[in-house]
């Protein structure tokens, strides 16, 4: 692919900051990034490598931070960081034997589905109820399932595992999503490692990326802590749109 303008660059930067922010509140951060990074005509592969450097310091960010501050309640995550990595390190090694065709449809599926489960999904509530699943049957297929989903595509993984947290689990909000922050920063870091032996990723524009993304986090990281939870449904639903129209016109494929 051509060099990047450093003009194009610091666009990226700029997304990346608002991803980490974003990602830190809701989960979804690389529904920004990932769509930014293809929109700026980076192939698919190396744009799914590149944006899982960036994201690693974003979802480290967030996740110390909440786990410092309390938020993830008195759950140990060690069983659950690395059943999610594992599921993410089996999904990073098959997704580099895809067609990239097949990947640039998959975008756009992806973007419109997140959209319609967070727009009809039931309202979230910070009451904790009865979990719907167990323990065990959680942590061996839910999240390493929704860690293969990250390695492979990625967008909304945060969401989903605190989505996850609230319907299967009965978790509160900020619990669930502090916790969805530390599992989506171990599908960061398996897909990382994986793609970093590849030879696809970008490492200045990641790089470069990375630095926005840990602004954005520690910004979003606070707002959780006071109350951004609140802001989980409408700030996802608004974001996966306006990707999906931004991409499907980058593609040729809308008008």
């Amino acid at each position: 692919m051509e060099s990047l303008t450093p003009t194009l660059l610091l666009m990226l930067v700029g997304v990346a900051l608002m991803a980490g922010a974003v990602d830190a509140v809701a989960g979804g951060g690389g529904l920004l990034t990932l769509p930014a990074l293809l929109l700026a005509q980076v192939p698919p592969v190396n744009a799914l490598a590149t944006n899982k450097l960036q994201s690693c310091f974003g979802t480290f960010t967030s996740a110390v931070s909440m786990y410092r501050g309390g938020l993830a309640g008195s759950v140990k995550m060690t069983v659950p960081f690395f059943c999610a990595l594992g599921g993410s390190a089996v999904g990073t090694i098959m997704v580099q034997f895809l067609d990239a065709s097949a990947l640039t449809l998959l975008v756009p599926i992806v973007l419109a589905t997140i959209a319609l489960y967070f727009i009809f999904m039931p309202k979230y509530t910070d009451a904790e109820r009865e979990p719907k699943m167990g323990t065990g049957l959680y942590h061996s297929v839910v999240i390493p399932g929704i860690g293969f989903y990250d390695g492979t595509i990625g967008g909304g993984t945060g969401s989903f595992f605190t989505a996850a947290g609230i319907s299967l689990r009965g978790q509160r909000i900020v619990p669930a999503s502090a916790q969805a922050r530390i599992m989506n920063f171990g599908t960061n870091i398996a897909s990382l490692v994986v793609f970093a032996f590849s030879g696809k990723m970008l490492w200045l524009v990641g790089g470069a990326m990375a630095v926005g993304q840990v602004v954005g986090a520690y910004l979003g990281a606070t707002a959780v802590s006071r109350g951004g939870a609140r802001l989980v449904r409408p700030v996802v639903v608004v974001i996966c749109l306006a990707m999906l129209v931004q991409y499907l016109w980058q593609q040729g494929w809308l008008f």
